[in-house]
């Protein structure tokens, strides 16, 4: 009995280090810079993708959205439509993080390069945790 105690003490204290906001200036939690950096890379990959479903999945239920001729807050679904003709009308060549970073409320950034042709955006995206759950709350491609 002492030993499954044991077990979820340490379960427990396993998983509340797991969901810990990070620090980018001291004792960033191994496991939660890992879960960051998945879904910052699960963002990275759906815009190098090109694919607006896949990028949608991670819009929060109102997303601030610049792009070019666009710039508003717009719901879930008409940003999806938003970012898709983006996409159709600048298809990706390659999309780079740049740079990333962390707040200690938890929310966390990127900056990047998107290419598609001839056309190159610096791209940003800002994600905050509702509910526990990662969210972009912004999400900007801006001609460089």
């Amino acid at each position: 009995m002492k030993n499954i105690a044991l077990i979820v003490l340490f379960c427990f204290y396993s998983l509340s280090n797991y969901a810990s906001p990070i620090d980018s200036t001291a004792g960033i939690d191994s496991t939660q810079k890992i879960v960051n950096d998945d879904i910052n890379n699960s963002i990275a990959a759906a815009i190098c993708a090109g694919d607006a479903k896949k990028l949608a999945f991670y819009f929060s239920s109102s997303i601030d959205l610049t792009l070019p001729n666009t710039d508003g807050t717009y719901s879930k679904s008409q940003a999806e439509m938003i970012v898709m003709k983006f996409f159709s009308q600048y298809p990706p060549d390659s999309f780079k993080i740049n740079q990333q970073g962390s707040s200690n409320e938890g929310s966390q950034f990127a900056i990047g390069t998107y290419s598609s042709k001839s056309v190159k955006f610096r791209t940003y995206f800002l994600v905050k945790k509702v509910s526990g759950i990662p969210q972009i709350q912004q999400l900007q491609f801006e001609k460089e």
